[in-house]
């Protein structure tokens, strides 16, 4: 089941995964650049932070 990641835009774990999978954010200030998924609140931070480390783990496991 989805999990709210950030309570002020309405993101979704599940959503945020997906973006992360599909664009090579290396950073919670390339992401909040780039899309509209976070602001600068900081209630999401650590969640986002850490979806953003398993993604770029992700990423690496599929180029090797």
């Amino acid at each position: 089941m989805a999990e709210v990641v950030c309570v002020c835009n309405g993101i979704v774990d599940l959503d945020l995964r997906e973006y992360l999978d599909t664009h090579p954010i290396n950073s919670i200030e390339e992401l909040r650049e780039q899309a509209s998924i976070c602001n600068k609140c900081m209630q999401c931070q650590e969640l986002v932070e850490s979806e953003i480390y398993y993604a770029k783990v992700r990423r690496q496991s599929a180029s090797q």
